[in-house]
């Protein structure tokens, strides 16, 4: 089973993906470089777990 995401993750990441979807994708490592490029995450951790998830939306937006 995996970890459960908290709302602040999942309603940060939902905004995210709305307002910079063109520059995420659904690999994890890039998203992690995006996503330091767009906003200001001050924790390593935290950065990763956003990434994670938003690569996660974006698989799941493909597919639909």
């Amino acid at each position: 089973m995996g970890r459960i995401k908290t709302t602040m993750i999942k309603r940060n990441t939902k905004k995210l993906v709305r307002e910079h979807g063109e520059a995420l994708s659904g690999d994890f490592a890039a998203n992690k470089k995006a996503i330091g490029k767009v906003t200001i995450i001050s924790s390593k951790k935290l950065r990763n777990i956003v990434a994670g998830y938003a690569a996660r939306l974006m698989k799941k937006a493909k597919k639909e």
